[in-house]
């Protein structure tokens, strides 16, 4: 991955807003990849991961998992097991609005992780969800087949694949 959010916030300038959207600074950085990019495929659940496997057991290459989880920190929706998995089936990377555990052992996957802490305590498994709407937390929308760019300086979305 060779790109930097700030400089595709300043080429992209006139795009800022619109088709360029920057998620707030809300999310802690987890995972052995700092930097990753891919299209979008949504998840909509509370407290429930059971639908995380089922999109982690599939095809990732050149996608990003974004997953709604209402911002609820009382359990983790991603552990290590999941993180091996999408790493194992060529996920480029997950933003969780929620929270993750095992992040040392996270840290440790080729995996880019976004969330927004971590519990030790782990989500239901009542197979609740819905898989690909379109999700609004952050100030930002996220649509299934735009594109998100994560590093170290922020969380950004796309309407477009952005030449990098």
């Amino acid at each position: 991955m060779n790109f930097k959010t700030p400089d595709l916030c300043d080429t992209f300038e006139s795009e800022l807003g619109k088709a360029l959207r920057v998620v707030a600074p809300m999310f802690k950085c987890y995972g052995a990849r700092t930097a990753f990019c891919g299209q979008i495929v949504t998840l909509k659940l509370f407290e429930d991961n059971t639908l995380v496997r089922t999109v982690f057991s599939e095809d990732g290459k050149g996608k990003v998992l974004v997953i709604d989880g209402g911002g609820s920190m009382r359990c983790a929706l991603v552990g290590d097991q999941l993180a091996l998995l999408a790493h194992k089936n060529g996920w480029e990377g997950v933003v969780v609005y929620g929270c993750i555990r095992d992040s040392g052992d996270i840290n440790a996957i080729d995996i880019g992780v976004r969330a927004l802490d971590t519990h030790p305590q782990r989500s239901v498994k009542k197979g609740a969800g819905e898989r690909d709407l379109t999700l609004v937390f952050g100030g930002v929308s996220f649509a299934p087949g735009e594109y998100l760019y994560a590093d170290e300086d922020g969380v950004l979305v796309s309407s477009r694949a952005l030449p990098l």
